[in-house]
This record gives C-alpha cells, structure tokens and sequence, in this order.
C-alpha cells in the first residue's frame, strides 16, 4: 500500500462498494436492505436517547458524532474520538529513518483529523474477529460520511488506518496486531469549518494521557448514539492486565456496537482511550491507548506527529446526569480472569 497520495478519494456512494456482496455486519443502529449512506446517517434517533440536555454544548463536528463508512446497501456506524492537529514545529516532512521512506510528506499544514477506530473500515468479508492484521480492511484514502450535530452531513478522507498499515508492513506482534486499533479521517473544509474540539457534556479533553490508567481510576465517555437513558458514561478503569496498549474498562452500560472509537477521558480530562472491543468472558471493554496509537501512527503513517486538540472549555463531569458507576455483578471480581477481544460489530 502506498501513501495517502496515491489513492483517490472515492465517493460515499462508489459503485466499488455496490459490486460487492452484501455480507457486512453493521456495527450502528441503522443502515441496512439498501439504506444509502445519507439515509443512514439522517435516520431519526428514538425519543428518550438523552433524558438532559449536555451542559456543556460543543459545535457540529467533533467528539460523539456518528461516522458512515461505505458499504453494499447502507453503512458500517461508529462514533468519533477527539479531534487531532499536527504537532508544533513540523515542516511536512520526516527526515529521519523509519516511516515508508528515509523522507516523506507529514501531515499538511493546517490539517484537521477526527479520530476513529480502525476496525470501523473493515472490508465486508471480515470474518469478525479483532485481529487488525489478518482482517481484510478498506485502503487509506477512502471518503466517510460524517453527521453533524447540525442536523448536515460532512464527508472526510480517511488518511491513516493502522489496521492497513499493519498489514502493509507485515506486522504479527499480537499487542499490535489485537490493540492498535486507531483511525484517523482528513476533515473537509466544511466540516473544518464547524469543527469543535469539544466533548459535549464534559468539557475538555485537558490533553493527552501518556501514563496510562491505574485500576480504579474513574473515567468518562460521551457515548450519543445508542437508546440509553443518558450518553454521559462514568466507569473505572480496572488497568491495563493486557499489556500497555489497552485499557480494560468498566460501565454500566457497557460500550456496544454503534459505540466504536467513542473518546475515553481520564480523571483529569485527559484524552487516553477509543473504545475497541468487548473483553470476554466479562462485560468490560478493550480500550485502545490514544498515545501508544498515535506514536505508532507518527513513525509508520503519512500523517506524521499529532496532538489531541484541547477543548474549549474546562473539563467539569460533576454536573451531567451520569451512569451509575459499575458494581455489584455488572462489576468484574479481581483479579481479572483470562480475558478473550471480541469486536463490536
């Protein structure tokens, strides 16, 4: 697989996807017998998905919006993380080794990504399992379709997949190949234009976690696109027993299908998870770890160092009306027992 470059950007509705057979699980609450990506994305969400209004608003696109991948008869449905720039002080290009080249073009200047989970780009005969290796997956450089908070719908170019670009370089390291589970879309004008960095409810992100969660830490996540009675989750990170790129993550409700790459916030409203998996034979969730993700974006992407874009207001979770924290049954004995991924698809 080449760069970015050298694929053209299709359409939402490219006859690509149309040839091929309808085998797709969608992961989403909508889209599906012949439902076009526009359909999917403007369906009406049931009365009661939210009991109160976010006390903190956010703009149209950022944080919990829903992401339409193209797919024969409809979409493949997931939810946005945060939203990335490039880091300070790049030139465009990367001189040192590493990367697909000795030099390479970075991230533009200016550019605007909004971050997703790479599975949500599975090609329509994965076989549903979490392994970002063997899975068939869509190439870079594909349009997604984006709905805003306006009620309008956005397109974007997705410009790193680690899903392809593992498979590209050969990768079989089973914490990559099971973990690294992180998207990256090139927002458009429009959808730039109206961006927010935001997450709606609870302020931030502070930033960007890089020390990763303790067992017992509370967290958070905006979760908009399922009929649950509140999207502002609070849960507890129950640590990393997988290894340091992933999250095990406790809420009640459990993140489901539909709720892929949703943003997890720590304590202090750092940035530090997208939501991957479920962790059998518990209801906890594999949470991939932002950081580790983006650093193995940087070295081996196009899309060069990137950084969580801060929000524009304070983190404050104190004042939503959030889930109950997880315990009794719906909270897992420790220590852990041999936990199994499994998609959310």
């Amino acid at each position: 697989m080449g760069s970015v470059a050298d694929h053209e950007p299709r359409s939402v509705m490219s006859p690509q996807f149309s040839r091929r057979p309808a085998r797709r699980r969608i992961a989403g609450i909508a889209a599906a017998a012949g439902l076009a990506i526009t359909a999917a994305l403007t369906a009406p969400v049931a009365a009661g998905t939210a009991t109160a209004a976010p006390a903190v608003q956010a703009g149209a696109i950022g944080p919990g919006v829903q992401i339409a991948t193209p797919v024969t008869g409809g979409a493949e449905l997931c939810t946005a993380n945060f939203l990335y720039t490039p880091a300070a002080g790049q030139d465009g290009n990367r001189d040192e080794p590493g990367g697909r080249g000795a030099e390479h073009q970075a991230a533009p200047a200016g550019a605007l990504y909004l971050g997703a989970a790479a599975h949500c780009m599975a090609g329509e005969d994965a076989m549903s399992s979490v392994d970002g290796c063997s899975e068939p997956v869509m190439p870079e450089g594909i349009e997604v379709g984006i709905r805003g908070r306006d009620g309008k719908n956005y397109t974007g170019r997705v410009a790193y997949n680690s899903w392809a670009v593992m498979q590209d370089r050969g990768e079989t390291d089973p914490q990559l190949c099971l973990y690294n589970d992180l998207s990256l879309i090139q927002l458009s004008p429009a959808a730039v234009a109206v961006a927010d960095p935001t997450v709606p409810g609870f302020g931030g992100p502070t930033g960007l976690d890089t020390d990763g969660t303790e067992q017992g830490e509370k967290v958070y996540s905006f979760q908009p696109n399922q009929l649950v009675a509140t999207p502002y989750k609070q849960g507890l990170s129950l640590g990393q027993p997988e290894g340091p790129r992933t999250h095990v993550v406790s809420t009640t409700p459990p993140g489901v299908p539909g709720d892929s790459g949703s943003g997890y916030l720590d304590a202090r409203g750092r940035a530090f998870g997208l939501l991957s998996s479920l962790m059998l034979p518990t209801n906890t969730n594999g949470v991939t770890d932002i950081a580790r993700a983006l650093a193995y974006a940087e070295r081996y992407g196009e899309v060069g160092a990137l950084e969580v874009v801060p929000g524009r207001v304070p983190f404050t979770p104190g004042v939503l009306p959030l889930t109950e924290l997880p315990g009794g049954p719906s909270l897992p004995a420790l220590p852990l027992p041999d936990l199994t991924p499994a998609p959310l698809r």
